[in-house]
This record gives structure tokens, sequence and C-alpha cells, in this order.
């Protein structure tokens, strides 16, 4: 068969590039190729993730500087994804069931590591939610929300990049417990879907505030108890000089930084000290014990209407590369999702 794939051609300086990546087409042999790993499947891929994460491995790094290694020059990108099983040797999964996690950004993959595979059991909802709310990013933010800043009702809570992928859901979660939540995004229309869709108190466009110390202070004029990172840099430095005493900060991304040579300094850090901060680091993967429980809360409240998803999907493996690098553009509205197959 053929199977159309999207490959790095050599590793990244700066932003990303559609031109760092090459579309092509080879072929395929629908079967699991004789000597593979027995544990391994075959699949054929229906979504794929856009991710912000994915950009630092298109640069070569050291082992051991992140969870997760740099992509292969010359061979296929990886992500996360849903797909279809044709042929298991995994007894986990059979022919014919949907799975999301780690695959190829390809037609058909191998997946040889099943350990970072989820059977899809509810499938009422989108197969593409599995790319996003019922995927990493709802893991993503529901962990950094409920986990790492352990929120109480009433709280105050920030957002930055509220629209993305994580960051919508983290509003709505905040305000299904009660917080009065405000959220800033890079449009007029990323902004109105934060008030009017996600039910956010309020939001702000970063790119019309000169003074983000002052946006904050007036949108938090007694400040912030929880702040959910996705940003990095200048709005970090704002953020720290508005916390309350005792306040949490989730480190989830810094897309602001992902594509400088030289990252910006933050210079407000004494704010840990002298309002007794808790700053934390976290990632998905240290969570997927918990998805289970996640799902028990996610699927009523998407299903009675509590939650909704935003969701910006191309169609075709050829518009991948462009899907990617929008993110770094905020061309994105919502979830950036690519569509490889609808069956």
């Amino acid at each position: 068969m053929r199977n159309k794939q999207v490959i790095l051609r050599d590793t990244v300086s700066g932003f990303p590039k559609e031109s760092d990546m090459l579309v092509t087409t080879g072929s395929t042999e629908l079967k699991l190729p004789e000597g593979s790993s027995s544990g391994a499947v075959l699949v054929k891929n229906l979504y794929l993730s856009c991710d912000p994460y994915m950009r630092g491995r298109m640069t070569k790094r050291h082992p051991g500087d992140s969870y997760v290694n740099s992509f292969n020059p010359g061979s296929p990108l990886t992500g996360y994804g849903v797909a279809k099983v044709l042929e298991s040797g995994d007894p986990k999964f059979k022919q014919g069931d949907f799975v999301w996690g780690i695959t190829g950004w390809e037609e058909y993959s191998v997946i040889t590591a099943t350990e970072a595979l989820f059977k899809i059991h509810n499938t009422d909802v989108p197969l593409s939610y599995y790319t996003g709310i019922l995927g990493m990013p709802g893991i993503t933010a529901y962990a950094g929300f409920y986990e790492v800043c352990s929120p109480k009702k009433g709280e105050t809570v920030y957002v930055s990049a509220a629209s993305g992928a994580v960051g919508q859901l983290v509003g709505q979660f905040a305000k299904l417990l009660g917080c009065y939540v405000v959220g800033s995004a890079g449009s007029k229309e990323k902004v109105d879907l934060l008030k009017n869709k996600f039910g956010f108190d309020e939001a702000f466009n970063y790119k019309e505030e000169p003074n983000l110390v002052a946006a904050l202070k007036r949108y938090f004029p007694e400040g912030i108890d929880i702040y959910f990172e996705n940003v990095g840099g200048k709005m970090l430095d704002a953020v720290l000089l508005n916390m309350r005493i005792h306040g949490r900060i989730a480190v989830c991304g810094m897309i602001s930084q992902y594509n400088l040579e030289q990252p910006e300094g933050v210079h407000n850090l004494t704010s840990v000290i002298s309002k007794q901060l808790r700053m934390e680091g976290f990632v998905a993967p240290s969570y997927y014990h918990l998805y289970g429980k996640f799902l028990e809360m996610v699927v009523p409240a998407i299903n009675e209407g509590k939650i909704t998803y935003v969701e910006d999907v191309v169609e075709g493996l050829e518009s991948a590369p462009a899907a990617l690098v929008g993110l770094f553009a905020g061309r994105n509205v919502g979830k950036q999702v690519v569509v490889v197959s609808r069956e």
C-alpha cells in the first residue's frame, strides 16, 4: 500500500519552516514485518496531534536533556495520534481496536512501544478528541491544575495561551471548581472564544498590552493564586510580580522560548522567595496512571455540555508541516489536528 510520510530534513534552529519537513510517498506491506517484536502493532493512522513540545524534538539534544528524544533527520516525525489497529502482536489490542498514543507522521505505522498506547473505549465522542481533550492535552490540563496546583474554590486563576489545546481546558476546570479565571491569547477572535465559549470571567489580548504587569494588576487587583504557565519569558516575569502569598505556578510549557537561540532571562524570581511561591514543572506521562480517574470526570462533563472543546482541523498529511509551524505563529484557534484518514 502507498504510505505517505512527513520526514524531518535536518535539525532545526530558530523558527521552524515548512521546508524543514518533506512529504514523501513510499509503500508498505500491510502486515507486521517478519521478526518484528512480538508486542508490536500495525496501525492505520487517522488523526495526528500538532503540539508545541515537538519543536524541541527538532533540535539535537544530549540524552537526558529532556524527557523525550530528538527526531532523527531523514525519518518520519512521531507524535501523538489516533489510529486503528490492523494487526496486533500485543494481546492488549486486537484488529479493529481504536487506540491513541505515540505513532508516526505517516499513513501506516508499526508501533513497537505499545506501552505508550491507550485503547479507546468511549467512541460516542469524536475520535479526534483523543488528540486533545481526551488525550495528552487533556491529562496535562487535569494533572497540572488539580494535582500540581491544588486549587480551592474561590481562588484566582490565570491561564496564558488560554485558547490552546491545554489552556481552554484548564480555564473550564477552574470555572467548574468555582474559581475566578482570566486568560490571555493573541487575537480578538481568541479572546472572544475564551469569554463567550469557554466561560472565562475575563480575557485579554497580550499583544495589545504595552505593560503586562499593569494588565495583570488590572484583572487581579488582589493578586493571582494560581498561574498555569504556557508561555514563559516576559509573561512569567510579569506574573511573578502579581502572585499572591503562597501562590502556585504549574509550568506546563514556555512556547515563547522554544525558537530562540538565546532564551530570555527571568528577572523577578526573588518573588518566589518573598511570596513563598511553589513553582513546579511537570509532563503528562508522569500522570498517565490517573487517566482512568480523569476519564470518569471528563467524559460525563462533555456529554452533559459542562465542558466544550474547540479544534482547528486540517485535512491530509500534506497539510501537516504548515499546521505544525503555525502553532508558533499563533495561527491555530483551539487544538490543532491533522486528519490523515476518516477510516
